[in-house]
């Protein structure tokens, strides 16, 4: 059973139990880190695909430990110009341990849901009346087609 995730910016292939490194997450050790992006998830059996995400599905994970990558060099030059500029950095990255692969409730989401959807659709009508109302209104004006003509010069050294 395993699921790829999409965690700033990046995609992971992960199981339960992994333990993954990823950019730095600001947090304590030990925290929680809900990860909801989930964009496919294999149990064996089935496969599901999102659309680009699956709904109504995240992994838990928590934060084991922090660091620091080794020393990166970036270097610039210009050639001929005596430009030369050297900088380094460290960049900061969090080791995430995974937790349980798990659907989230939806009968909270379908209880306000069911709300929503109704007043959305007013609106969606509305706006769309509107819209075809002022399609029909305002016909498309034609372009008039210029053909181009012949300076009068060229016409004089032909003759």
């Amino acid at each position: 059973m395993y699921a790829l995730i999409e965690f700033a910016g990046k995609q992971f292939k992960v199981e339960e139990g992994d333990i993954i490194k990823v950019p730095y997450v600001d947090g304590k050790v030990g925290s929680k880190v809900t990860i909801d992006k989930v964009l496919y998830f294999d149990d064996g059996k089935i496969k599901t695909v999102g659309k680009p995400v699956i709904k109504d599905f995240s992994i838990d994970c928590k934060i084991e430990s922090s660091g620091r990558e080794r020393k990166v060099v970036v270097f610039k030059f210009k050639r001929r110009k005596g430009y030369q500029k050297k900088n380094t950095h460290r960049q900061e990255f969090s080791m995430i341990k995974v937790g349980k692969l798990s659907k989230k409730l939806a009968k909270a989401k379908a209880s306000t849901s069911k709300d929503k959807p109704s007043t959305a659709k007013k609106v969606a009508t509305t706006k769309t009346k509107t819209a075809v109302a002022k399609k029909v209104a305002t016909p498309k004006k034609k372009t008039p087609i210029v053909k181009k003509v012949a300076d009068k010069k060229s016409k004089a050294k032909k003759e």
